[in-house]
């Protein structure tokens, strides 16, 4: 039974790591080189993410430097720039790119914090249906091994206890990036 408590908890944590993950590559007015992690380019007929054909710097706290090791890729690292949903138009000099980052307007900053709020609602939804899948497996186990119905309770009262306590992660986590994009 406690291998399978440990299995929903490890759920439960992949799902703050991916929400994590996701407001990571949300762009708050700084240079973030995360930013690039979801945009792939073309490398020799390869999808390649753009951190392992180049050098990712950020010289200022608004603007990022890709410096590809191979310069005939320049091209297709702006292309993939270009076809993602960044919104920043790249500049190429012919040996690297460089990205500027406009400063948000307050509308922009507060799409972004709705956008925030909405990923971290499907977490918590994640989360529940995390639970949900505990509670069951726990009560379907328990009658298989013939575990008595209140050490049954007592394991679905650890699982809520978990479950409050990712809830209350993401909301800190939400409430922290929130903050990152209001801040100017």
């Amino acid at each position: 039974m406690e291998e399978l408590m440990m299995t929903f908890e490890e759920k439960m944590e992949k799902s703050l790591n991916s929400l994590n993950n996701e407001f990571a590559t949300i762009r708050a007015g700084r240079a973030n080189p995360h930013v690039l992690d979801k945009i792939v380019v073309d490398y020799y007929g390869t999808p390649t993410p753009i951190q392992q054909v180049g050098n990712v710097s950020v010289p200022e706290a608004r603007m990022i430097v890709i410096q590809p090791w191979d310069a005939s890729i320049l091209k297709e690292v702006e292309r993939a720039i270009n076809a993602s949903d960044l919104g920043i138009t790249p500049t190429n000099d012919g040996k690297l790119i460089r990205l500027v980052f406009p400063e948000l307007t307050e509308e922009r900053r507060k799409e972004l914090v709705k956008d925030i709020k909405k990923k971290g609602e499907n977490a918590k939804v994640a989360i529940r249906n995390i639970r949900r899948d505990a509670i069951d497996a726990v009560k379907k186990k328990g009658k298989e091994d013939g575990i008595s119905e209140d050490e049954i309770k007592d394991y679905e009262d650890d699982i809520q206890k978990n479950t409050d306590t990712y809830v209350k992660k993401i909301d800190k986590a939400v409430e922290a990036k929130s903050d990152e994009i209001m801040t100017v």
